[in-house]
């Protein structure tokens, strides 16, 4: 399967050679807008491999469209550009932009920026992935912990006040909260509160 390519570049002849170039290096252009706008509906709604931007276009440049497109993970973005200033490479990398190329360009620099591009895209997602499914590894023991520091709580005020072993305890909990379809963290809670005493 070809790379789906949406370019944006608000000069009409560097559009076509762009395109051009793209199809001769086996890539398939599914969009070609001429303003900012347009690329990010175009983006949006083809869902492309990748997104070449130039940065000078009408509307939205081509920053303010990799930034929108970077945020939601869309697709990867190569900034292609007559501007070499550290100023416009930095915004750029701000904005999520992942390859850089100046103008005037050769087609054997386009495709190395393109498969450096979506690798690092890659990259990203697959570490945004890693850091979510941490960050929910990490939010499950600590649930596990609060429910057993609550559990703990409510069998020392059953064993105190109720004069029940721990076992009994832990029974006791564990019972309730299969007679009331309730998590034994709830049962725990509604013990140290007092709403809930052993008849």
């Amino acid at each position: 399967m070809a790379l789906r390519v949406v370019i944006a570049e608000d000069e009409a002849i560097i559009r076509l050679d762009l395109k051009e170039i793209l199809e001769e290096q086996g890539y398939e252009v599914v969009g070609a807008a001429s303003r900012g706008e347009e690329a990010v509906s175009y983006i949006r709604d083809l869902k492309p491999d990748l997104a070449i931007l130039d940065i000078k276009m009408p509307g939205k440049d081509g920053i303010e469209v990799a930034a929108e497109i970077a945020s939601d993970n869309i697709c990867p973005v190569i900034i292609l550009t007559a501007f070499s200033q550290r100023s416009f490479v930095e915004q750029a990398r701000d904005a999520g932009v992942l390859a850089y190329l100046v103008k005037p360009f050769q087609a054997s620099d386009l495709v190395p920026a393109i498969e450096l591009a979506r690798a690092r895209f890659e990259e990203k997602i697959a570490l945004e992935k890693e850091v979510a499914y941490l960050a929910s590894q990490a939010d499950r023991a600590n649930k596990k912990l609060e429910t057993r520091k609550l559990l703990d709580r409510a069998k020392g005020i059953l064993m105190d006040t109720h004069a029940m072993s721990e076992p009994a305890a832990f029974e006791f909990i564990q019972k309730t909260a299969m007679d009331r379809r309730s998590q034994m963290g709830e049962i725990a809670t509604q013990i140290i509160n007092g709403d809930l005493v052993p008849n």
